[in-house]
């Protein structure tokens, strides 16, 4: 069904009619939808009615095994069992009548998830047995598990034209390595016994019963080029499969990955009907059969959706919040900045458009026919974490900070505007004007892609105070905001138009970085009603679409759900303060330059010891 067409949703409208007494009051049972969100770790659901309110929220700890360094396992038992706990606690919060679901949508990271394909049970990812004996089912290669690094080197090496579409070469942290991985240290026969998901595709599965694969997972993570994009017919790759030394999944029309379209297999857009919930999964949730169920995203992509299609009072120029239009060709200006421990960057664009360093561009992994982009930092809340945690004045500030009852980076906030106001600053930003931190301390994701950068820092002193402290703290924010200038104005250069971010996670909640973000960006950042909740709010809308579908399977455009069930979100602009703007844009300068001299001293060394026996 195209995007642009209307859509009426007959039993919607049928059911409000209905509901209408003469004294014109309005008596209407809400419907309802769940949206599931499973993350590194924990598992959260989200209860969301017809409106687009959340109405019931809670979450559960999932587990996670590292039997070696750089191992990152998990059960998919495990995590079933805390959807399970999170839907029930969360139907509890308001007393939801069961019977008011109407679709479910799921989102979850970008792991691979093993099954056998002749019992459906799950198969263990550890040598040496690769067996189930200590009964915890770890069936899942979580996606920050480095143990493929030989097999993404012999994938990379390849030059496949299919490395074009994630960013020109493929990551570790994808899903291919790690099957090629199980290849090399599997027995063969049990091997032969697996079939593979992404774990958004499992838990459908779990869900259902279906073998329906998600164009988001496959696209974006597992080397699936869309039929008809560059010559594609099958969308998996038989000769990109057969080189790098898995040809056993090019069988059956690649039946173990989910086979071929229309063919002997599945493929569907984001919030698509899947099929409807089995009568084992609804007795484990405590809900009725047969609601429906929605293809799945990758937790990322559910934060796009849960962010972009909100009304905003921007200017004239972009959206007014009165204003009825809010079509899906805004989006394609829209920035969707997901920040946790890492940040993803995701835009949508109407035709490909290549980025270098920038994973994509991915077809019709939420929109069909549209084309999705994902950049990011490999490191944002973390990288605050560990700058305020190895600082000597750490602990003193924690300390002080708990008199107050704030957490570490609202005191350190409010400490930075006492020292502006100490010194009479025009800013905060005038404080770090001679400190320059470079934060690429756990590589580089986008937009030069480079593992091997670190950070570096001119303007180091010996200050072990709470104010050397706070100001290492505010560079590290000054960093964050300069990357993201770097991957959008590298992204904006290759074709896309981005004008503004539109932020969800906790870093929302930091004003001042946010207000960074802005003036270093030089655009408005949004951020949306449901701060900690926005990648869960989109996985509801899942459901809300998959609920959608009328009996010729057409259902409701994904974005009119977004612009109907998004609520209004708050700009934060960029300083109008000319000084501000001249200081960042000289910083901005610097920090290109620490950049590319990291670089070319690495390079320059490396040539210097080249022939140097170790």
């Amino acid at each position: 069904m195209s995007q642009s067409m209307p859509y009426r949703n007959p039993a919607r409208q049928q059911s409000r009619q209905m509901s209408v007494d003469p004294h014109n009051e309005i008596h209407v049972r809400q419907d309802h939808y769940i949206g599931i969100d499973v993350g590194t770790g924990s598992a959260r659901a989200c209860i969301m009615n017809e409106r687009g309110d959340i109405v019931g929220l809670a979450s559960e700890n999932i587990g996670l095994w590292q039997p070696e360094t750089g191992y990152y396992e998990q059960s998919t038992t495990n995590i079933w069992r805390c959807i399970c706990s999170s839907v029930h606690r969360a139907m509890a919060q308001h007393n939801v009548d069961p019977a008011t679901i109407r679709g479910i949508g799921f989102d979850a990271t970008c792991s691979l998830a093993v099954f056998s394909h002749d019992t459906d049970e799950p198969i263990a990812v550890t040598g040496p047995r690769f067996d189930n004996a200590d009964g915890n089912d770890r069936n899942v290669i979580l996606w920050l598990d480095h143990r493929p690094i030989e097999e993404t080197k012999k994938i990379n090496a390849t030059n496949h034209n299919l490395l074009r579409y994630v960013g020109g070469q493929m990551s570790i942290e994808m899903e291919i390595p790690k099957v090629l991985w199980l290849k090399n240290n599997m027995p063969k026969e049990l091997f032969d016994r697996c079939k593979f998901y992404d774990l958004t595709d499992a838990l459908t599965h779990i869900a259902t019963g279906s073998e329906t694969r998600s164009f988001c997972s496959v696209v974006c993570k597992q080397g699936y080029v869309p039929v008809g994009v560059d010559g594609s017919v099958k969308g998996w790759q038989e000769d990109f499969l057969t080189e790098i030394g898995l040809p056993d999944l090019c069988e059956d029309n690649f039946k173990r990955m989910g086979g071929v379209n229309g063919v002997n297999g599945r493929y569907l857009t984001a919030g698509e009907l899947i099929g409807t919930l089995s009568e084992k999964a609804a007795a484990d949730m405590g809900l009725p059969t047969g609601i429906a169920v929605g293809s799945g995203v990758i937790d990322a992509y559910a934060g796009w959706i849960g962010t972009v299609g909100a009304k905003v009072n921007l200017s004239s120029a972009t959206l007014n919040a009165g204003m009825a239009k809010n079509d899906v060709s805004q989006a394609f200006t829209r920035l969707a900045a997901v920040a946790g421990t890492s940040t993803c960057h995701l835009a949508m664009s109407e035709k490909p458009v290549f980025v270098n360093g920038v994973w994509g561009p991915y077809r019709d992994v939420l929109i069909p026919d549209y084309w999705l982009a994902e950049g990011g930092q490999s490191a944002t809340g973390e990288l605050l974490k560990h700058v305020i945690e190895t600082h000597p004045a750490f602990q003193e500030a924690m300390s002080v900070a708990e008199t107050f009852n704030a957490n570490i980076y609202d005191y350190l906030n409010e400490h930075l505007r006492e020292m502006q106001d100490k010194v009479r600053a025009p800013t905060i930003s005038w404080l770090g004007r001679h400190f320059f931190f470079y934060g690429d301390l756990f590589g580089n994701r986008s937009p030069i892609a480079d593992p091997e950068m670190k950070g570096s820092v001119i303007g180091l002193s010996s200050d072990k105070s709470i104010d050397g402290l706070a100001l290492y703290y505010y560079a590290t924010m000054e960093f964050i905001a300069l990357q993201t200038h770097q991957i959008i104005e590298a992204m904006n250069k290759s074709g896309h138009i981005i004008s503004s971010i539109f932020m969800s996670g906790s870093q929302c909640q930091n004003s001042v970085l946010m207000e960074l973000m802005a003036t270093a960006c030089d655009m408005p950042v949004l951020i949306p009603r449901y701060v900690h909740a926005a990648v869960v709010h989109g996985a509801a809308m899942l459901g809300a679409k998959a609920a959608s579908t009328d009996k010729d399977g057409h259902s409701e455009p994904l974005w009119n759900i977004m612009d109907r069930m998004s609520k209004p979100g708050k700009a934060v602009y960029p300083n109008k303060d000319e000084g501000e703007k001249k200081l960042l844009q000289a910083k901005y300068k610097v920090f290109l330059e620490q950049c590319d001299q990291q670089r070319q001293f690495r390079k320059d060394v490396d040539e210097a010891v080249s022939g140097w026996k170790r």
